[in-house]
C-alpha cells in the first residue's frame, strides 16, 4: 500500500510553499505523482454577484484578477517542485472555489495536502470552512498543515488518536503509507471505560497488533481525562514531541455548513502539528 497520487492545494498564501515541500517529500518517499492545483474562485464570485451581466466591465476586471492569482501560484509551484527533485508532477487551475475544485480532484488522489484556515489571511477563492468541507466530502485522507510553526519532519513520530470508531479506523488505515516510514508510532486512547465494548479487556492491544503486522513500530498509552479531549490530545502531542496527528474527522453537513464534533473542531482551530484526518 502506497500513495501514488498526492494532491496539494497551492495559492499565494504565506504557507503555500511549506505545504508544497511537505507534499513533495511524501510524494518522493512513495515515488508518487504530485499534483499542485490552484483555484480561481470564479464560481464563488459569480454566485455571490449573480446580478452582474456579462457586459459589466467590473466582471472582466475581477475575473482577470482571480485568474492571475492562480497563474502566479502555478508558476511558483512549478519552480519550487523542480528544486525538490520530484520525478513526476503537474499543475492545474480549477475555475471553482477551493472546496469544489480541490474536492473534485481529490476523488482521483490518494492523499490531499491543504492548509489550516487562517482568518487573518482571507482569500477570495477559499471559504473559511475549507478543511472541514474537504474532510467531510472528499472521501480521501486530508493532511492539514498549520498556518504557524515550523516542522523539520512530518510523520516520523506520529500520534494516533484511537477510539475504535469507524472514522478513526478509516484515518489510521489511510495513514499506513506514512506510518510504515515512521521511527515510532504512538497510539493514544482516552477514557476507554466510556466505551468498553469498543476496546475490550486490554485497550489498545488489538490496534497495536494490527499495526505490528504491517511492520510498524508502535507504543500504546491509555489516558484518563476529565477535560476536553481535543486539548488533552494537543498537550500529549507536545509532550511526546509528535510531528503529526492522525485522527478521525467527526461531523456532518447541513447544506454548505459543516457541523463538526467538539474534538475535531478543537483540533482544526488549535492544531500545532500537521493533522491527517479522514471521515
Amino acid at each position: 500500500m502506497a500513495y501514488k497520487t498526492v494532491l496539494v492545494h497551492i495559492d499565494e498564501s504565506a504557507r503555500s510553499d511549506f505545504r508544497v515541500k511537505i507534499a513533495a517529500e511524501i510524494a518522493k518517499a512513495d515515488n508518487a505523482h504530485l499534483l499542485g492545483t490552484a483555484v480561481t474562485g470564479v464560481s464563488r464570485f459569480i454566485y455571490q454577484d449573480g446580478n452582474i451581466s456579462a457586459s459589466d466591465p467590473n466582471l472582466t476586471i475581477h475575473l482577470n484578477f482571480l485568474k492571475e492569482r492562480a497563474e502566479r501560484a502555478v508558476a511558483n509551484f512549478n519552480k519550487l517542485v523542480q528544486e525538490t527533485g520530484v520525478s513526476s508532477y503537474e499543475s492545474a487551475i480549477a475555475n471553482d472555489e477551493a472546496g469544489g475544485g480541490i474536492g473534485l480532484q481529490a476523488r482521483y488522489s490518494d492523499l490531499v495536502v491543504i492548509g489550516q484556515t487562517n482568518r487573518d489571511e482571507p482569500s477570495p477563492s477559499v471559504l473559511p470552512d475549507f478543511p472541514e468541507y474537504l474532510v467531510m466530502n472528499s472521501g480521501r485522507p486530508v493532511l492539514i498543515v498549520p498556518y504557524t510553526g515550523d516542522f523539520t519532519t512530518v510523520g516520523k513520530r506520529p500520534l494516533i488518536s484511537w477510539d475504535a470508531s469507524r472514522e478513526a479506523t478509516r484515518a489510521l488505515t489511510d495513514a499506513i503509507p506514512l506510518l510504515k516510514q515512521a521511527e515510532l508510532v504512538q497510539v493514544a486512547i482516552f477514557n476507554p471505560k466510556a466505551t468498553p465494548d469498543a476496546h475490550g479487556d486490554q485497550p489498545g492491544a488489538d490496534i497495536a497488533l494490527y499495526l505490528a503486522r504491517h511492520g510498524i513500530k508502535v507504543e500504546v498509552s491509555v489516558h484518563k481525562t476529565s477535560t476536553d479531549i481535543g486539548n488533552a490530545l494537543l498537550s500529549l502531542s507536545n509532550d511526546l514531541d509528535s510531528d503529526m496527528l492522525v485522527m478521525g474527522g467527526y461531523g456532518h453537513s447541513r447544506f454548505r455548513e459543516m457541523i463538526m464534533g467538539g474534538v475535531t473542531r478543537t483540533i482544526l482551530e488549535s492544531m500545532t502539528v500537521p493533522v491527517l484526518m479522514s471521515h
